[in-house]
């Protein structure tokens, strides 16, 4: 079981019925976060999240409804969350099929083997490799991550 799965088994136990709510991770103290194997900023930053969405600055029905580049915004003003995390949201919560994580070292190490580069592409040289695959970047971007656990057989390689 791998250290983000146990920690999250171990949030979760601290949450009422299990359901972790904005509530439950409120009502939670520091010592109780910092118990179950988070850090300290990581317990900051989720009492951020926490707030964020308790007040209604972020709402799961809003982010729904808002394009990619509005979700990107609307999270990335919550202190902890950048970037990257607003791609993983949009891809494993939101279920957005054109997101293009440039600057994930997974997807620049996985681009690197696929076309045979020297070295891993920029997120610029990677924005560019990724456009023949829009708009549909987020199933190219599994695939490309999934490349790095096996080989990709000859055939499929260009």
């Amino acid at each position: 079981m791998s250290a983000a799965t146990t920690i999250f088994k171990r949030v979760k136990a601290l949450c009422p019925r299990g359901q972790i709510t904005p509530a439950a991770i409120l009502a939670a103290s520091v010592a109780q976060l910092r118990s179950a194997g988070l850090s300290r900023q990581k317990t900051a930053y989720m009492h951020n999240l926490a707030e964020a969405f308790a007040s209604r600055q972020v709402t799961a029905a809003g982010l729904r409804r808002a394009p990619d580049d509005e979700v990107v915004e609307m999270v990335t003003q919550i202190k902890g969350v950048g970037r990257w995390t607003a791609e993983m949201l949009l891809m494993f919560c939101l279920h957005r099929p054109d997101v293009w994580p440039v600057h994930d070292l997974g997807l620049q190490k996985a681009a690197q083997e696929f076309f045979r580069l020297r070295k891993p592409p920029t997120p610029k040289a990677l924005h560019s490799l990724g456009e023949p695959w829009r708009p549909y970047r987020t199933y190219a971007t599994w695939y490309l991550w999934r490349s790095l656990e096996r080989p990709i057989p000859p055939s499929v390689t260009h």
